[in-house]
């Protein structure tokens, strides 16, 4: 390939240029159509008199229009026609029959085998110009047309994936990377909703972390972040269900969401949720509890009715249940005293 075909071939896309490879193995047409292209600045011709090798050649040159010569040895004109429309590379380019007949038949196996067009050798120059012009625009168009809708495709799908990370993003907590409170709010508001569906109970766990303000104050803000980190961590470490959600209600504050779980199943994954983070021996000196972070938990639990109560009652009941921990010394799981529409256990 020369200089001039490598140069024609880049400049396609963005100044349409005609890039044109001859298939014939007779040369004296061959610079025939040659000097008809000179002279044009818009197109460039490059030759290959080898049927064998032309191939190879347009997957490496990549032309606009190619013009083949339908009687050539070795291999004719149809059999090179029909690889080149299996091959990757050429299967869209558009393909000028050259003969030296006028056939009816042979025009129709052209097109039948994928041929463009079909001119009887030799063609006036004018037609010949106007033709390779005509179709290495429409398939230059194709090329444009198609990169279009690659680079529109990768934008869209780049778009979606900045959408779902700005979904996760306004649904997480930036610190402790576990659902934030907008998330937990419209939780729970669905699960109520299949809770209520399926008469089936539905538990909330509010927790804060004991004498978070002294253990901040104390060790600092650096130290008071990690600490909400490995809590969060920790909470999310226990729950084994899918449905089950911990989020970070605000501050120091979480909240466990358990569908499908009554109160004493719920009470019981606090007392885990308790140990666990106990278990982390976490220093808070300040504490007035032990040495360590710990954890208060109120826990409350309701079958929802259609028509009855909402989801902030429940929420209600369980801040409820946390400020009693809190008041009956801390590091404790309390139960609320009551269901939100009475069918809760005592604590």
């Amino acid at each position: 390939m020369t200089t001039d075909d490598k140069s024609a071939s880049k400049m396609v896309d963005t100044q349409d240029h005609c890039l044109v490879l001859l298939i014939d193995d007779d040369p004296m047409v061959a610079e025939a159509l040659r000097l008809m292209v000179e002279g044009e600045d818009d197109l460039r011709m490059h030759y290959c008199s080898d049927a064998s090798t032309a191939l190879d050649v347009a997957e490496q040159l990549k032309p606009t229009v190619i013009l083949l010569d339908m009687v050539m040895p070795d291999i004719d004109g149809l059999t090179l026609l029909r690889y080149l429309r299996v091959s990757e590379a050429t299967k869209s380019v558009p393909v000028v029959a050259l003969s030296m007949k006028d056939d009816a038949k042979l025009k129709a196996d052209i097109f039948s085998a994928g041929g463009n067009d079909y001119l009887i050798k030799l063609p006036e120059s004018i037609e010949l110009l106007a033709r390779i012009r005509y179709h290495s625009q429409c398939y230059i168009r194709l090329l444009q047309r198609d990169e279009a809708f690659r680079a529109l495709d990768i934008s869209q799908r780049k778009l979606a994936a900045s959408n779902i990370k700005l979904q996760q993003l306004a649904s997480m907590d930036g610190l402790t990377g576990i659902p934030n409170r907008r998330t937990f709010q419209e939780t729970i508001d669905t699960e109520w909703e299949r809770a209520t569906r399926d008469a089936d109970p539905l538990s909330l766990i509010m927790m804060d972390i004991d004498f978070f303000k002294k253990c901040n104050d104390h060790y600092g803000h650096q130290h008071g972040d990690e600490v909400l980190r490995r809590v969060a961590k920790a909470l999310s470490g226990c729950l084994k269900r899918p449905a089950d959600m911990v989020a970070r209600y605000g501050g120091e504050e979480f909240a466990v969401l358990l569908p499908s779980t009554d109160l004493e199943g719920a009470a019981n994954v606090g007392e885990q949720l308790r140990s666990a983070v106990e278990g982390l021996k976490l220093e808070n000196a300040k504490s007035e509890v032990c040495d360590w972070v710990t954890i208060s938990l109120g826990v409350a639990s309701c079958i929802p009715m259609p028509g009855e109560i909402e989801t902030e009652q429940l929420i209600k009941r369980a801040d409820e249940a946390l400020y009693e921990a809190k008041e009956h010394g801390r590091n404790r799981v309390i139960k609320a005293s009551e269901s939100v529409e009475g069918n809760s256990a005592s604590s």
